[in-house]
């Protein structure tokens, strides 16, 4: 199964490291085919191709990363990958030059005006459209940890909002936003996403904004929970665990074998909260256990999870790098904690900016797969 990353990256100043609309003068220096705008001129969007090994997919994160930053700094600019930046002058924002946009804009007034969030979207490859509509609904108890590892939006418009994830907050204003309820074949989802275009609510299949979803125009199940991630071993994180995901309930689905929730019994209501918990603080608190229903600590969350997904991170070879990482964001406390506290030193918002600055353009692959799965993991 390939796995398949898009990111969004805010671009700043690197003066005053405030948000600017300079998406279109990027543009003009990079690959059309690998970087593109998105609804806000002060985001740029690029995506890799899908890939069968988690080193590849970091190794070309990485270079696509290199590229834009080479771009952005010979024009004064920094690229920021994080669900939001401190420092923004909202009446200086404007809307990328797109009709799609403009009728967003018409449509959603303030909605549209303060999406100033970048995501990290993941997608894995599933084929059969059938089954990928089967497999949406029963991944959601699953995602909040997910959010949990990429939290990077404490801030917003100069203030720390109490959130680790405050760009989900902003993102569940959509009115298609949130968990992915039950449909039993494609062609009653296709219904459904017909149902809501012909409403007018939504103008297209591709403002349809679960957390994870059938892709719109590849044949991948998509995850759109996550926050933009400065870290590309967070990035690689995600992925190798969603694709694990992923594959164990296709394999439920066509065996019949037992999983550790029975996915009848999912409620997008306590799917809706376990995010909020994960949104409201990351790494450093509680997450809502899938299987239990009960606040426990978030790092025995992540563990339970990802030691449930062991059999499917070995047989890909995945387990070792996946479990070696899950280490290093459980210590490392995650981007939100680490944004705090590079403001509780100074009280300056322009570190938060470097600290994200610095952490996007880090070169820290290729690196060495480790030789025998991290135990120390899934053991704490």
């Amino acid at each position: 199964m390939a796995v398949g990353v898009e990111e969004e990256f805010h671009i700043v100043d690197l003066t005053t490291r405030q948000l600017v609309p300079r998406a279109g003068l990027l543009l003009q220096q990079l690959r059309s085919d690998r970087f593109t705008q998105e609804l806000q001129r002060s985001v740029l969007e690029t995506g890799t191709t899908p890939r069968l090994r988690l080193e590849d997919l970091a190794g070309e994160l990485m270079r696509l990363r290199a590229d834009a930053i080479a771009a952005a700094e010979g024009l004064g600019l920094g690229i920021a990958a994080a669900g939001t930046v401190p420092l923004v002058d909202p009446e200086s924002m404007k809307i990328s030059p797109d009709p799609r946009y403009e009728q967003m804009l018409d449509d959603y007034q303030v909605l549209a005006r303060e999406q100033l969030i970048c995501g990290t979207q993941v997608h894995a490859e599933v084929r059969d459209r059938d089954l990928a509509v089967a497999v949406t609904h029963r991944l959601g108890p699953w995602l909040p940890p997910l959010l949990a590892l990429s939290c990077s939006s404490p801030y917003w418009m100069g203030a720390d909002t109490g959130y680790a994830s405050f760009r989900s907050m902003v993102w569940q204003r959509w009115p298609t936003a949130g968990p992915a309820e039950r449909f039993e074949s494609a062609e009653e989802y296709d219904a459904m996403v017909k149902e809501l275009v012909r409403s007018g609510v939504i103008s297209d299949p591709g403002m349809l904004y679960f957390d994870v979803r059938p892709s719109a125009h590849v044949p991948t199940v998509e995850l759109r929970l996550c926050d933009s991630c400065p870290r590309i071993e967070d990035i690689v994180l995600i992925a190798g665990l969603f694709r694990a995901l992923v594959t164990r309930e296709l394999d439920a689905l066509a065996t019949g074998a037992p999983t550790p929730l029975d996915p009848g019994s999912v409620r997008p209501e306590l799917v809706r909260a376990a995010s909020w918990r994960a949104a409201r603080s990351g790494l450093d608190g509680e997450l809502v256990d899938p299987v239990e229903g009960v606040p426990k600590p978030a790092r025995t969350v992540v563990n339970r999870l990802l030691e449930g997904l062991r059999p499917q991170l070995e047989a890909r070879g995945d387990w070792a790098l996946v479990s070696s990482l899950a280490a290093e964001a459980l210590d490392g406390g995650g981007s939100a904690a680490r944004q705090r506290e590079a403001f509780r030193r100074a009280g300056r918002l322009t570190d938060v900016v470097d600290l994200v600055l610095a952490e996007t353009r880090a070169e820290n692959w290729p690196r060495s797969r480790p030789a025998s799965p991290c135990a120390a993991a899934a053991g704490r």
